[in-house]
């Protein structure tokens, strides 16, 4: 079975065929997802700007980080299961679609940015201190790369929905 198989097949599931169906639960779903997304985002960008030297520079990145990342890892969950049972909703159109795809990518891309970061970069977290000046270049570079990132994540996301071609939808 190909991957167009493996859509068809999410896409006939009785999951996908309640949230297809019933009218307010995808509406429901979206606004969920929306909100997590926006938390993501939100408490992501606090530690991206702080790695800048542009916010929070009152605040260590180890206190910063300990303090907001709970919340980005949950809210990172909630979009994560609501965008799932969005998509088999309609996988094949979903899976086909342009800005879906770059979306993916963008999310794959952050994924590898906080890898890199988590193993490379703040090996030596605990010595950047407060100051601004003391986060290393490679920081900074991480957190200007997950800042963008994430904001095409956001908005190939919202060309999703102008560009489902709702004619298409089950195949």
């Amino acid at each position: 079975m190909g991957l167009d198989g493996v859509f068809q097949w999410l896409y006939a599931t009785t999951a996908g065929a309640v949230i297809r169906e019933n009218e307010s639960l995808f509406p429901w779903l979206e606004s969920f997802h929306v909100l997590a997304i926006t938390v993501v985002v939100g408490s992501i960008a606090i530690v991206d700007l702080r790695l800048l030297g542009i916010a929070s520079l009152d605040r260590a990145v180890t206190r910063l980080t300990r303090d907001v990342l709970p919340c980005t890892w949950i809210a990172f969950a909630v979009a994560a299961v609501t965008g799932s049972l969005m998509f088999i909703s309609n996988a094949v159109n979903y899976a086909h679609n342009f800005y879906f795809q770059l979306k993916i990518l963008m999310l794959v891309l952050a994924g590898i940015n906080m890898m890199f970061f988590q193993f490379f970069v703040s090996r030596d977290i605990e010595n950047w201190g407060i100051s601004a000046s003391t986060t290393p270049l490679r920081a900074r570079f991480a957190g200007g790369a997950s800042l963008i990132l994430w904001v095409f994540v956001v908005a190939f996301g919202r060309w999703i929905g102008f560009t489902l071609q709702p004619h298409l939808i089950g195949g």
